[in-house]
């Protein structure tokens, strides 16, 4: 279908799809057998500007929006959903201080960000705080002019590769979820450090690792807008980046298309190529539709975003929640219609297929994207009595 891109639009999404095809597809085989991270891809893409274009002109961004960086991101994703991981991840670290930094904030972390000079990530999730993100433990304590930070964070993304991290941690606990701040903390800071980096089925050239904070002391400015606003960050910087996990289930999609497809030109059974049969025929053509459909959704809710809206949780949950359950289903369809030949790591289908079950659970499980979705409604419905 067409999307009515700008010139410009259609400009950043060939960019991506030109680096994902000859920088990310040579080397993706390797960089998940040997669970590299993807540094050499990461420079590759500051290089061309692709870090900045979600970040304003005046702290040295490109100016644009969610939908600009969808489209990336769906690019990248097609090729390895590993290196979309890690790129995706950055936007998510840096929301917190776009949506809700000062100032001098932003004129400290954003131009570096946007030159891709100093990669970041989002420290939230929790041994015991993953779908109820109000169960942090992580504290933070205000001792004059610093705040004292204790507690682990698990399974973040960028982990112990991030420059730049922004951390939810606890201020005052007897307020629960509304006890809870957002900090920027340095890669390098004392008391900061890194436990194991997991070893995970999929987007094994992401890098997933533990934040340890051992009475880890930043500076007070370091705290972004103020005390208590924590949770809300977290939030809102989730509705911002979900759309683009969203993204990277139709990228990864399409790719899996494209390979079935390729496959089923070329497999001869019974003195014919498989694709000339009606039932390989009806899975692409089942898998192509969910695909255009998921992508028209991540479109409208990242264009929705873009457009100022106050409330996008309910547009950009759907937007996860439906491309992401149909990445699960349309990588796994790939798999069937390249039948013995699609389960070898031979074929990128295989890879495609473990990489797409982290959508389905990062960024809020799409168990908790329904409930998001039907309090949305809930509360729309309220109002209308």
């Amino acid at each position: 279908m067409d999307y009515f891109l700008t010139e410009e639009q259609a400009m950043i999404r060939d960019l991506a799809g030109q680096i994902a095809a000859e920088k990310v597809v040579p080397v993706r085989e390797e960089l998940d057998e040997k669970e590299e991270f993807p540094r050499e891809i990461m420079k590759v893409l500051a290089q061309s500007d692709l870090f900045g274009l979600f970040i304003p002109e005046e702290y040295g961004g490109l100016g644009k929006g969610s939908f600009e960086l969808v489209l990336a991101v769906e690019e990248l994703s097609k090729a390895c959903l590993g290196v979309s991981t890690t790129y995706a991840a950055n936007a998510l670290g840096t929301y917190p201080i776009l949506l809700f930094g000062s100032d001098e904030q932003k004129k400290k972390y954003l131009p570096d960000i946007a030159a891709g000079k100093r990669l970041v990530a989002f420290g939230l999730t929790e041994a015991n705080a993953g779908s109820d993100a109000g169960g942090i433990q992580t504290t933070a304590r205000l001792e004059g002019s610093e705040y004292v930070l204790n507690g682990t964070k698990q399974w973040i993304t960028n982990g112990g590769e991030a420059e730049v991290y922004t951390v939810i941690a606890i201020t005052d606990k007897a307020k629960g979820a509304r006890g809870a701040s957002a900090f920027i903390v340095e890669k390098g800071t004392p008391g900061f450090s890194f436990g194991k980096k997991e070893k995970k089925m999929g987007i094994r050239a992401s890098s997933t690792s533990e934040l340890v904070f051992e009475d880890c002391r930043i500076p007070r400015e370091n705290l972004i807008a103020r005390e208590g606003m924590g949770f809300i960050v977290a939030m809102k910087t989730l509705d911002s980046s979900r759309v683009g996990v969203g993204a990277q289930g139709v990228g990864v999609a399409q790719g899996a298309i494209d390979e079935a497809l390729k496959f089923a030109r070329q497999r001869v059974q019974f003195g014919h190529p498989i694709v000339g049969f009606q039932a390989i025929q009806h899975m692409l053509a089942d898998m192509a539709t969910e695909t255009e459909a998921a992508r028209a959704l991540v479109y409208a809710a990242a264009r929705f975003i873009d457009s100022g809206a106050k409330d996008v949780t309910k547009a950009s949950a759907m937007a996860k929640l439906f491309a992401t359950d149909v990445a699960m289903k349309v990588t796994t369809n790939a798999v069937q219609v390249m039948g013995g030949s699609g389960y070898m790591r031979e074929y990128p289908v295989e890879k495609m297929m473990r990489d797409a079950k982290i959508l389905q659970i990062y960024e809020g499980t799409n168990q908790i994207q329904r409930n998001v979705i039907a309090q949305s409604l809930i509360k729309e419905a309220a109002k209308g009595k």
